[in-house]
């Protein structure tokens, strides 16, 4: 039997949900710092009987049971770099080693417990799913990307760039809540302030988001946005570069 001790245990999560037909979304967290716990989401796309988890979040053992249920873990894909900071993936080698998963990530990155890049994300390159795309910021110094799935009008994938945190849920501490509302953290379709901070990216990226074609997003940070995201990143972008 494996040793699951070995692994980052898992932290207050909620109820794994399908937001659109075969992908799933669950928002749980992760301890930063003694009482400074913060929420993050996994994202879950379903493909056939094949799972491919996005910025992958440990669940207890009646989460896991309901993860099984979907079907077959495969794929781990890491979308950013800078992703939590030095907490970065640190749930991905529980489920690559629990599931022998692929890891899929940009050229470049770095993992937890010596894991090993097995597929390489890039724009021309493929996806373990269908109907999907890839999107990379060119300027950003660490590096991020985002995941289009060209279904329902477009959904689009983030991991710390584009955030939806409207409010402090239940996976925050009440200390990790302060500091992301002094940080100004908690706002509606935000460009992540610390990566943004970290990675430098420049307008041009944005200016290429803003072209994709999408109506939703599912964040790693935050809540869904169904329907308006597009709208609503083209008045943040706006606003945010002062233009």
């Amino acid at each position: 039997m494996e040793n699951t001790s070995i692994y980052p245990e898992a932290t207050v999560h909620g109820e794994i949900e399908e937001v659109f037909k075969d992908i799933f979304f669950v928002t749980g967290s992760v301890l930063m710092a003694p009482n400074l716990r913060l929420s993050r989401n996994m994202i879950i796309i379903r493909e056939g009987n094949s799972l491919s988890l996005i910025s992958a979040i440990r669940l207890d053992s009646a989460g896991i049971d309901k993860l099984d249920a979907l079907g077959k873990v495969e794929n781990v894909i890491k979308l950013g770099a800078y992703h939590l900071g030095g907490k970065n993936g640190l749930d991905d080698p529980f489920y690559v080693n629990r599931y022998k998963a692929k890891l899929w990530a940009i050229s470049g990155m770095e993992h937890k417990m010596g894991l090993e890049t097995t597929n390489c994300l890039s724009v021309q390159g493929q996806l373990p799913f269908s109907e999907g795309a890839f999107f990379v910021y060119e300027t950003s110094k660490m590096p991020e990307g985002l995941i289009l799935i060209k279904k329902e009008g477009g959904i689009l994938i983030s991991a710390d760039s584009l955030q939806n945190w409207i409010h402090i849920d239940p996976c925050f501490s009440e200390l990790g809540g302060t500091k992301m509302q002094k940080g100004g953290f908690i706002q509606p379709a935000n460009i992540g302030p610390q990566w943004f901070r970290m990675c430098q990216p420049n307008q041009s990226d944005f200016d290429k988001v803003e072209e994709l074609d999408f109506q939703h997003l599912l964040p790693s940070h935050g809540v869904p946005i169904k329907n308006t995201a597009k709208e609503q990143y083209k008045s943040t972008f706006k606003r945010f570069f002062n233009e």
